[in-house]
């Protein structure tokens, strides 16, 4: 274990903590134009499927300057509203980096930009999906508030070998989530709002299953990493999210130990149904491809 808890070597150039410069001077015209095209058209079309909070959000870190975002010109409005930063990180880091960098209020973000032929599809999350779609709901003082909560929940979990579990919490809220709002159902997760192809599906669509949000039915449900999700979970609002968060997890662990996970495509008795779905798109042999 390096010297500040972390059991992974930092690749070159990166610090202990995984972190490293922007280098926003070193971003090309073509870069900062890529973000521009993808702001653009997520911009035009998220009023009515975007979530308030994410909205508001976009306005208050005034996300389209022009070009790729400065973190050095966002944070200070960040940290003012909710105490959060972000941080620049090399690509993916290990469980426990992400973890730390949350539990203390730090968004770690990817540098890189993805090429221009790749406007639709990423496997690997970019400064987009990770500015764009993640940072706008960090203003909101609830949501910052839970992503700390879950970054102390991932330090717990590691210990007590429930990772898979916690993943999905995370996948199907701060990722895939939906809110129930007066106005109907909106998008506040980061891998749909950051996807014009998917905020349409998710919200549109007649094929995945929309169900209501419950802590352990949501552990339980493996997720797809390749595709359109085939269900999608909705919280009754971002203060019920942050509540169920903040119990105990420790008997919810030990109950997980012997249940079984449930079917993606599931629908269960005690399910609240917003949306039984056709599966048709799954059924079809869906497509690897979800447009970031």
């Amino acid at each position: 274990m390096s010297a500040d808890g972390f059991t992974a070597a930092p690749p070159p150039g990166a610090r202990e903590d995984w972190t490293i410069d922007q280098g926003w001077a070193d971003y090309t015209p073509e870069e900062h134009a890529t973000w521009d095209i993808l702001y653009e058209r997520q911009a035009a079309l998220l009023p009515g499927y975007a979530c308030d909070e994410f909205l508001h959000g976009l306005d208050a870190l005034n996300l389209h300057r022009g070009g790729i975002p400065n973190f050095d010109e966002i944070n200070p409005e960040l940290k003012r509203l909710t105490g959060w930063t972000v941080v620049a990180v090399p690509g993916l880091v290990p469980d426990e980096v992400f973890f730390d960098h949350l539990a203390n209020r730090r968004f770690p973000a990817g540098q890189f930009i993805r090429k221009r032929d790749q406007l639709d599809y990423l496997q690997e999350p970019d400064i987009f999906h990770d500015v764009f779609g993640h940072v706008p709901m960090l203003t909101d003082p609830v949501f910052a508030d839970y992503m700390e909560a879950y970054g102390k929940g991932g330090q717990r979990a590691q210990g007590l070998g429930r990772l898979q579990n916690l993943a999905r919490l995370y996948w199907y809220t701060v990722e895939f989530g939906l809110l129930e709002t007066p106005k109907g159902l909106r998008i506040y997760g980061a891998g749909i709002v950051s996807s014009r192809t998917e905020s349409i599906f998710a919200l549109d669509d007649p094929s995945p299953n929309r169900l209501g949000f419950d802590l352990v039915r949501t552990m339980r449900t493996p997720y797809r990493i390749d595709d359109f999700q085939q269900v999608y979970f909705v919280i009754p609002s971002l203060q019920a999210l942050l509540d169920a968060t903040l119990q105990d997890f420790a008997p919810i662990y030990a109950a997980l130990e012997t249940a079984s996970d449930v079917p993606i495509d599931a629908i269960l008795a005690e399910d609240r149904v917003f949306t039984a779905g056709t599966q048709a798109y799954a059924a079809g042999g869906g497509r690897l491809a979800t447009a970031d």
